[in-house]
């Protein structure tokens, strides 16, 4: 009889935690508006505006872009993701290769929210062309304009930072070396983890950007690393010419670019990092 009862109470524990993981994982999955995996193709897997990947010259000559990869030194590398393929840099990127972030990003003038999710593997000291390297940055203009990212910086060792830039007009009018203004809108990781043959997980969470007292974190292999606050500017954008910006000096691999429309809490980033396949996990 004990027998049976606590075969009984294994099975409801054992449909219990298998009931609350399928909900987050059934909730998470709602809230992806744009994924992609690069497993044999460059066209996101998941979009809400633009799937297609485009090369340009440069970003000063945008008129020049084509949909595809048309840089020999960025391919698709076979079964090298952390599930699948993955983007490879093989030397340090100068062109503009990006997805456009209209609707991609879900971006809003007057409360903007979300998260942005990706996988990077490279050792940032032995790997990465001398200067700052800028493996992701959203934005319409430019890195110090309205605009989100994640570098490397040109410290050795390197270290890595997220950057929230609002309107340079605003932070920075008379667009001064100014280190404390950086400071405030930066969070840096003295000591990241980053290896080769290793792959780490990034995740960029922001909220209430464009309203009252946005907030922006930043997280490594899901632990919090540190949080942007206390600082209210805005991010104008024309909306059309935002651009998720990949690669910018970066050399290494980058999989399983995604996009949340919501700022994930400490446990949905968890969520993410130990999904075993990734993103498509939560797709299937």
């Amino acid at each position: 009889m004990k027998t049976n009862k606590r075969l009984f109470t294994v099975s409801v524990f054992f449909l219990l935690v298998t009931s609350i993981t399928f909900s987050q994982n059934k909730t998470l999955n709602d809230h992806v508006l744009f994924y992609s995996s690069f497993d044999g193709k460059l066209i996101a897997d998941v979009s809400v505006g633009d799937a297609k990947l485009y090369t340009a010259e440069n970003y000063k000559k945008l008129t020049t872009e084509k949909p595809g990869l048309h840089n020999p030194d960025v391919v698709l590398a076979k079964g090298k993701g952390l599930s699948g393929d993955a983007l490879h840099f093989k030397k340090a990127n100068t062109a503009a290769i990006y997805y456009k972030a209209y609707k991609n990003v879900g971006y809003s003038p007057t409360s903007w929210s979300g998260t942005i999710s990706f996988w990077l593997q490279l050792d940032p000291n032995k790997d990465l062309a001398p200067g700052y390297c800028d493996p992701i940055c959203i934005t319409d203009v430019r890195y110090n304009d309205a605009a989100l990212w994640v570098d490397f910086t040109d410290h050795d060792p390197r270290k890595f930072r997220l950057g929230a830039m609002g309107d340079l007009n605003i932070w920075n009018p008379e667009n001064k070396n100014d280190e404390n203004l950086w400071i405030k809108r930066t969070v840096t990781v003295n000591k990241p983890p980053f290896q080769q043959g290793q792959w780490t997980h990034v995740a960029i969470t922001f909220s209430n950007v464009n309203s009252s007292q946005p907030i922006f974190k930043l997280y490594l292999n899901g632990t919090f690393q540190g949080i942007i606050k206390d600082i209210n500017d805005p991010f104008t954008w024309e909306e059309e010419n935002g651009k998720i910006m990949l690669g910018l000096g970066y050399i290494g691999l980058m999989d399983e670019l995604t996009v949340f429309d919501k700022s994930l809490d400490v446990k949905e980033v968890k969520t993410i990092f130990e999904l075993k396949n990734g993103i498509k996990t939560l797709l299937n």
